[in-house]
């Protein structure tokens, strides 16, 4: 399977784009039932995760608490003064795998996987990977 790029357009600062939609929308169109996808983020200062996705709340909440552990002032040496978006996408992460069974994603009741952005409003891509087990090639 090739590697799809997704595009995104965030609007703020801070912000989580639940993007399970668009991943899930690529794997139906690999026709793949079962196997793993891959999204990667390639950029220094946006993340993925996967969290809830019912209560608005839990994104605000994440995003309060990132800023708790590391304000955007903090004495930064990095000259472009976005040093709190790097440490913010390192401790989030680059990549997140989820499982596919039955050509869906294999995600707990309440979760999505989200886009997240902090040193926004940015342009922005991600890449899908879908490889298929061994049974489906």
């Amino acid at each position: 399977m090739t590697i799809i790029t997704k595009s995104i357009d965030t609007a703020s600062h801070t912000g989580f784009y639940d993007i399970t939609a668009d991943i899930q929308n690529a794997i139906q169109k690999a026709g793949v039932t079962s196997g793993i996808v891959t999204v990667y983020v390639p950029h220094t200062t946006a993340a993925l995760t996967i969290n809830e996705n019912a209560d608005p709340d839990v994104k605000t909440d994440l995003i309060t608490q990132l800023d708790r552990m590391v304000p955007w002032e903090a004495g930064y040496r990095h000259l472009e003064g976005n040093s709190a978006a790097h440490l913010k996408a390192s401790m989030m992460g680059f990549s997140e795998t989820v499982l596919i069974d039955g050509g869906r994603l294999v995600l707990g009741t309440w979760q999505s996987v989200y886009f997240t952005e902090f040193d926004g409003p940015r342009h922005r891509r991600y890449l899908i990977k879908i490889i298929a087990d061994d049974s489906e090639v």
